[in-house]
């Protein structure tokens, strides 16, 4: 159950349409399924949507919760942070984000779903990234539809996503932006290549340190392409290690070594400023040891 409670300046009442779209960032499709969900309520009493007013201090409420068929599952979860609207977690390399219909469990939604559950809390599962399988790092996921609209590119400009990945050799210039659109490798329907007939991809990068056979360094998406650091680096020479998809080494780590380890963002709901990191896992400490 969503609860909102109306803060305005203006004496005046205004639309309940108007108050949630300005002040809680609502898209026109979470309206529907608001109107439409026989749970609208203004200080406890069910009401029309579409014609009821608001003034400040009146309490909203609504249940808009879809049903779910992930099933949900006891897993190990290392939450990063968590409040009443968001969390965000650090996803181990090997863990998918979402049951597909191969693989139904195991994954960071069966986990979320056990977690919601056993706190007595109804939410469905709304992911506002991915991270592939095999890439470690931060994962955020709103628990109202709402916030995962407002984090999402539509709805939230500032949202940054940073990783670390180890790469074959090292990089000149040592910090610099790849401008390089990306496009699928047909016929296959999973690789990515740089193609002047992609879509615009941009990654920022830096060397933190190298030891010239290998390199560590961060990565800045400015855009959110599939695979896109993997190919960026893999059109620059530069494969990351463990990725065989892309001409990486494998001799050093049996997965692409590519961590989120930091999320910034804007709290849609509080506003606060979240800059949200996590330690780089064992396998990469172990083969930067020695840089």
């Amino acid at each position: 159950m969503t609860r909102i409670e109306v803060k305005l300046d203006a004496l005046t009442p205004m639309p309940v349409r108007a108050f949630l779209k300005a002040h809680q960032g609502i898209s026109n499709t979470i309206w529907k399924r608001i109107k439409n969900s026989g749970t609208f309520a203004i200080n406890g009493t069910i009401c029309n949507a579409t014609q009821a007013n608001v003034k400040n201090g009146d309490i909203i409420t609504y249940d808009i919760l879809r049903p779910t068929d992930i099933t949900p599952e006891d897993l190990p979860l290392d939450i990063r942070y968590e409040d009443e609207w968001l969390l965000i977690i650090n996803k181990p390399a090997g863990q998918l984000v979402h049951p597909t219909t191969k693989e139904t469990s195991g994954t960071v939604g069966n986990a979320l779903m056990h977690y919601f559950a056993a706190k007595g809390e109804a939410h469905a599962f709304h992911p506002v990234h991915r991270l592939d399988r095999d890439t470690s790092g931060l994962l955020l996921v709103a628990k109202e539809p709402q916030i995962q609209y407002q984090l999402s590119p539509k709805g939230c400009k500032n949202f940054q996503r940073e990783y670390q990945a180890i790469i074959q050799g090292e990089l000149t210039p040592a910090a610099g932006l790849i401008d390089a659109p990306i496009a699928r490798a047909l016929p296959s329907i999973i690789l990515r290549k740089v193609s002047p007939d992609g879509q615009s991809a941009r990654t920022h990068y830096r060397t933190v340190k190298t030891n010239g056979e290998l390199s560590l360094i961060e990565l800045q998406l400015e855009t959110g392409r599939t695979h896109q650091i993997r190919v960026h680096m893999a059109h620059l020479g530069h494969p990351l290690l463990g990725d065989d998809l892309y001409g990486g080494n494998m001799d050093f780590i049996q997965r692409q070594a590519l961590h989120a380890f930091r999320l910034s963002f804007k709290h849609p709901m509080t506003g606060e400023k979240l800059v949200i990191t996590a330690p780089p896992p064992a396998d990469f400490l172990r083969i930067t040891a020695d840089f």
